[in-house]
């Protein structure tokens, strides 16, 4: 490109310069910044570098200037997003597990690019993505655009569902067979995306894991099950589903140790109904879809926590347990 055309994106530049190259400890003098301009076939004189950096400041950008060694260094102060927030943000990336390894490193380089070059390169050293268990379906993010775009126009979609098998493969559950579904929303729980869709051949509201689904497709027909969501209170929908297993919802109280206080409010939340029992133990009423799942994390807690009611659920406690004492004997 021509100095003549370039000489236009001189403050482009110039800016550009101040956000990859600067921080709090690290600045541009003027004559830096004229140096870094002439690589891109800019001509500058430090009197119009002068008018360009207060030219940025009024339209809105931080920056700061400091003295050292008689010298004074400009750099940019506050960011869109501050290093603790991206490094937040990188941690969330990396530790998602519906994310796939490329994907996450993708989206990390993105989040570097809201830092200097010098703070990039203390996220880089906090990522560890390789070895991390993740989703191994590339399509999720296409699958959620997909479902977005549903949900935003009114309307039904089919989708094929797979599991794994014992070979590392995907496996087309009911034979291949196309689902039916109108979808409702999205839900994040347990490490793992969901889909909240509505099922008229049961007439129930399902839930589907989003990086299962394939060759999703919209359909021409209106959603239906309105009034079945609108009931839905999602965050109670994935406190009630232990690892989102299906299972029938019921009242269950539990006879817990003081000290596993802090494990109930954890996973039911402050609006918990707890009443005191005795000095060391109380009663908690919850809530609950009773699944293997739900029962395999009362046994993980051990002798603090105990189901007390109703009945039916102890029952099926004390088979588990039976079933375990056998198979470990």
């Amino acid at each position: 490109m021509a100095r003549k055309a370039n000489q236009k994106l001189k403050l482009l530049y110039i800016m550009r310069l101040l956000y990859e190259k600067t921080d709090e400890e690290h600045g541009l003098e003027v004559k830096d910044i004229i140096a870094e301009l002439e690589a891109y076939n800019i001509s500058a004189e430090r009197k119009s570098i002068y008018e360009d950096l207060e030219a940025l400041q009024t339209y809105g950008i931080d920056i700061n200037r400091y003295k050292k060694n008689r010298s004074v260094y400009y750099y940019i102060g506050a960011r869109e997003f501050e290093v603790p927030e991206l490094k937040l943000l990188v941690e969330a990336v990396q530790s998602s597990k519906f994310i796939t390894e490329k994907k996450s490193r993708e989206l990390i380089q993105k989040l570097e690019q809201f830092a200097s070059q010098y703070e990039a390169k203390k996220l880089e050293r906090q990522v560890y993505v390789k070895g991390r268990i993740k989703t191994m379906n590339e399509s999720i993010y296409y699958n959620v655009d997909k479902l977005h775009q549903a949900i935003g126009t009114d309307a039904k979609i089919k989708f094929q569902y797979f599991q794994w098998n014992i070979n590392k493969e995907m496996e087309l559950r009911h034979n291949g067979q196309y689902y039916i579904v109108s979808p409702w929303g999205l839900l994040w729980d347990n490490e793992n995306y969901y889909l909240i869709g509505y099922d008229e051949n049961g007439n129930i509201l399902k839930h589907f894991r989003v990086d299962k689904m394939m060759k999703i497709s919209l359909l021409k027909e209106k959603r239906s099950g309105k009034e079945l969501f609108d009931k839905l209170n999602l965050p109670e929908y994935a406190k009630k589903h232990f690892g989102m297993f299906d299972g029938e919802e019921q009242t269950v109280k539990l006879l817990c140790e003081n000290e596993c206080a802090g494990i109930i409010i954890d996973r039911f939340g402050k609006d918990v109904t707890i009443r005191k029992a005795d000095e060391t133990h109380f009663y908690a009423i919850v809530d609950v879809v009773v699944s293997g799942q739900f029962l395999g994390w009362i046994i993980g807690l051990g002798e603090g926590i105990q189901i007390v009611s109703p009945s039916g659920v102890c029952e099926q406690m004390l088979k588990i347990s039976e079933q375990l004492r056998k198979q470990y004997q």
